[in-house]
């Protein structure tokens, strides 16, 4: 009984001081009540992800300023996503069969002390075309890109706590 206490014991005392954390836990520094997410339209793809993301994370905040938390605010200055294709292989015939998408993000980062730090990043993935099956196509490119949006607040929000934590 005391030798499997004393093993979890260990085992817990080691992936703590290694900096081991669950996936959903807080991403951000305590002294941080508050993620503000700003872009040109607040209806687009990429914020919808990024609060979505948000709540995973347990991370307050949101499209509109808390005035009660601007102390402890960080800023995401979101600047319009991109979205380009490289052609990877074509059919016999000369159509398109293979694409590799790039989605480009950029962003800047306004830490509550006033810095402000620019960073972008891109997520690539292959996409296989096939000119027979336009719908079926259409249906999962939209499925890669929502995907690849989730992948982008992602890496927002774990890069943005490794910043946060480097300053």
């Amino acid at each position: 009984m005391i030798r499997q206490l004393l093993t979890v014991l260990i085992t817990t005392l080691a992936l703590a001081s290694c900096g081991f954390h669950l996936r959903s836990d807080k991403a951000l520094p305590s002294n941080t009540d508050y993620l503000l997410v700003q872009a040109s339209s607040q209806s687009a793809l990429l914020v919808r992800a990024l609060e979505k993301r948000m709540t995973v994370y347990r991370i307050d905040g949101g499209s509109s300023a808390d005035p009660a938390k601007q102390a402890s605010t960080i800023t995401i200055q979101l600047e319009p996503e991109q979205l380009n294709r490289r052609l990877l292989s074509v059919f016999a015939t000369g159509q398109v069969a293979e694409y590799e998408l790039i989605y480009g993000v950029r962003y800047t980062v306004v830490f509550p002390d006033g810095e402000a730090l620019k960073t972008s990043f891109e997520v690539l993935r292959e996409y296989q075309d096939d000119p027979d099956q336009v719908l079926a196509k259409s249906r999962e490119l939209n499925l890669v890109l929502s995907e690849m949006r989730l992948e982008a607040a992602d890496r927002i929000i774990r890069l943005l706590s490794s910043q946060y934590a480097g300053k």
